[in-house]
This record gives C-alpha cells, sequence and structure tokens, in this order.
C-alpha cells in the first residue's frame, strides 16, 4: 500500500494538472513512441516559442485530472505512451507545431484534446493545424487591400490623365 505522503503527493500533482487544464486553450495528447531524446528536446524548444509545454505525465494522473475538470471524454485516448501539450496563449500554433512534428517522425501521433474547452478527435486538430496561422491571414488580407487601392489609384491617375488631355 502506497503511504499517505505519496498519496499526498499525487493527489497535489492531480489538483495542479487539473487547474492548469482548465486554463488552458489548448490541451493535446500524443503517443510519442519512437523518438529520440534530440527529437524532443527540439519539439520542446518548438512548442516553447509558441509560450507551450509539453510534458510526460502518467496516465493514471492525466485521467484523475481530467476527471475532476469534468471532461472524462479522453478516458479512452489515455493507453499506451502519452504526452501532454497544454497551451494557455493560443491554440492554433502548438497545433501546428505538433501536426509537423507527426509529419517528420512516423510514429508519432496525435490522439485528441481539448480546444478552447471542446474535445476534440486527432482529425479536428490536424484539421485546424492546416489552417493558415493569423498572421498569414492578416498578411493576405493586407496585401489584397494593398492591390485594389494601388489599382484603385492607377485608375484615378488614368481618368486625370484623360480629362487633362
Amino acid at each position: 500500500m502506497a503511504s499517505e505522503n505519496i498519496l499526498k503527493q499525487k493527489e497535489q500533482e492531480v489538483k495542479e494538472l487539473a487547474a492548469k487544464l482548465k486554463e488552458a486553450k489548448v490541451v493535446l495528447l500524443t503517443d510519442y513512441r519512437g523518438i529520440t531524446v534530440s527529437d524532443v528536446t527540439k519539439l520542446r524548444a518548438d512548442l516553447r516559442e509558441t509560450k507551450a509545454e509539453y510534458k510526460v505525465i502518467k496516465n493514471n494522473i492525466i485521467k484523475r485530472a481530467l476527471d475532476a475538470n469534468g471532461e472524462n471524454e479522453l478516458d479512452s485516448l489515455l493507453e499506451g505512451p502519452t504526452a501532454l501539450v497544454i497551451g494557455n496563449e493560443d491554440y492554433l500554433e502548438p497545433s501546428k507545431v505538433i501536426y509537423n512534428f507527426t509529419k517528420t517522425n512516423e510514429y508519432y501521433k496525435i490522439k485528441g484534446g481539448i480546444i478552447d474547452g471542446k474535445v476534440m478527435t486527432a482529425e479536428e486538430i490536424i484539421t485546424l493545424a492546416k489552417l493558415p496561422s493569423r498572421q498569414e491571414l492578416i498578411a493576405k488580407l493586407a496585401g489584397a487591400l494593398l492591390g485594389n487601392i494601388t489599382k484603385l489609384a492607377a485608375t484615378l491617375d488614368q481618368v486625370r490623365i484623360q480629362k487633362e488631355a
């Protein structure tokens, strides 16, 4: 039987994780089989740039933390090695980092997750990860607007030239 101190320590770990999961904009469950330490180190660094963290935690503790938040829909995904990606600022960028990582590491898989409080399948997360980022969309919009303004200016200049002639 586990000692009382160990049980209290695990309860505290579950409480802390539950609080982190509740605050998070994105929580991804991944299967990390078949990746090297250098791959994980690079992945952690890439996730840190998006202000997300990567943790390997026992499935039982993840399950208890999710259950504490009323999120028991992911329990079936907690089999085998599971790593957690937790992001508090943006859900798209960490999802993109993980998706790109799965493209170069055939054994690394997205199991599912929670995005903005909604439980999502791996397929839904991959679909979101394929979308352009906010910055890309703003740049495309700015480019489109700038192109139209340039055309308008050229047209007005031609009208001015015709009236002067």
